[in-house]
C-alpha cells in the first residue's frame, strides 16, 4: 500500500492557476503517492472496479516501448479526410491554425462539421517538449468521440518522476479505464492513435448497449473491446445521457500546444 503525501506546493499553485479560481479549492484535495503519482482519494468508487475515480493508488500500466515514429499514415481509400496537413474546412471555425503540415491546439475544442457514430479513426499527435510543469499542461489534450467519450492525450512517458493518475494518463478512457500498457513516445516525437469505436444505443431514454472501444497507441494494443461506462467527467461519475446516434468529433484544447496531423475517419455500421 502506497503512503500518501500532500502534493508539493509549487505544483499545487501551478495547477490551480491553470484551472482557474473554481479549481483552486478543488486542487487542494490532490495527493501524491510515494511513487510520485498524483490524484485523489476522496472521489467516488467506480462501480466496475475497486478503485476511486482518478485514484493514484491504482496500478500503473507497465511500459512497452513502441517502434520509432514514422511518416504520416495515408488515409484509406474509403476514409473521410478530416485533416491533410493544410485544410481545416472539415472543422467548425476556431482559433486553431494549420501551419507546417500540422494544426496546433488553440482556445476551446476543434469540432468537426460532420457527425459520426460507429467509426474507425486514425490521428497523429505531437506533444511539444518543455511542458513538464505544471502537470495539468503536460501534453494535455484528448479525442472526444461523439463529444462525450474521451481517449486521453497526455505526456505519460515513464522518464518523469511525477505521473498523473492512471485513468488520466495517455490512452486512458479518461476517468474510467487506464490503457493495458503505456506505449508513449517521448515528447517531441509524433505518435498515433488508431481507434475503433462502437457508439452506444439508447432506447426510451436508457442505454441498452454501452459504447465499446478498441485502441492502438503507436501500434500497440491498449484497449480491446473495452466498455465505456458513460460520458467524460472530472472527479464525478457522469453515466450515460441519451444523445443523437451521430455526433461531431472533438479534439480538446487544454493549454498545451499539442499538434495534430493525418486525421481521417471511416464511418462504420456495426451490429
Amino acid at each position: 500500500m502506497n503512503r500518501i503525501y500532500p502534493i508539493p506546493a509549487k505544483l499545487f499553485l501551478c495547477i490551480c492557476l491553470g484551472w482557474g479560481i473554481v479549481a483552486l479549492l478543488e486542487a487542494a484535495e490532490m495527493i501524491e503517492t510515494q511513487d510520485g503519482v498524483v490524484g485523489y482519494d476522496t472521489t467516488p468508487l467506480l462501480p466496475w472496479c475497486n478503485y476511486r475515480k482518478h485514484d493514484p493508488a491504482r496500478p500503473q500500466p507497465k511500459y512497452v516501448e513502441p517502434a520509432p515514429a514514422a511518416e504520416p499514415t495515408a488515409a484509406l481509400s474509403d476514409a473521410i479526410v478530416l485533416f491533410d496537413g493544410n485544410d481545416l474546412s472539415p472543422w467548425q471555425p476556431s482559433s486553431w491554425k494549420a501551419e507546417n503540415g500540422y494544426v496546433a491546439t488553440g482556445k476551446g475544442h476543434l469540432v468537426s462539421k460532420q457527425s459520426f457514430g460507429d467509426c474507425q479513426l486514425h490521428l497523429e499527435f505531437y506533444i511539444p517538449e518543455g511542458y513538464a510543469e505544471p502537470l495539468s499542461d503536460r501534453g494535455n489534450s484528448g479525442v472526444l468521440l461523439m463529444e462525450h467519450y474521451e481517449i486521453q492525450i497526455f505526456d505519460s512517458h515513464p522518464s518523469y518522476k511525477q505521473q498523473i493518475y492512471p485513468d488520466g494518463q495517455c490512452a486512458a478512457i479518461y476517468g474510467e479505464t487506464p490503457p493495458m500498457v503505456n506505449a508513449c513516445r517521448k515528447a517531441g516525437q509524433w505518435q498515433t492513435y488508431d481507434i475503433v469505436f462502437k457508439a452506444p444505443v439508447f432506447e426510451e431514454g436508457n442505454v441498452c448497449q454501452p459504447a465499446i472501444v478498441t485502441v492502438f497507441h503507436n501500434g500497440v494494443l491498449v484497449h480491446l473491446n473495452t466498455e465505456i461506462h458513460g460520458a467524460v467527467s472530472w472527479k464525478e461519475i457522469a453515466g450515460y445521457k441519451p444523445h443523437l446516434p451521430q455526433m461531431p468529433l472533438q479534439l480538446q484544447g487544454h493549454g498545451c500546444p499539442v499538434r495534430f496531423r493525418s486525421i481521417w475517419i471511416r464511418p462504420l455500421k456495426m451490429k
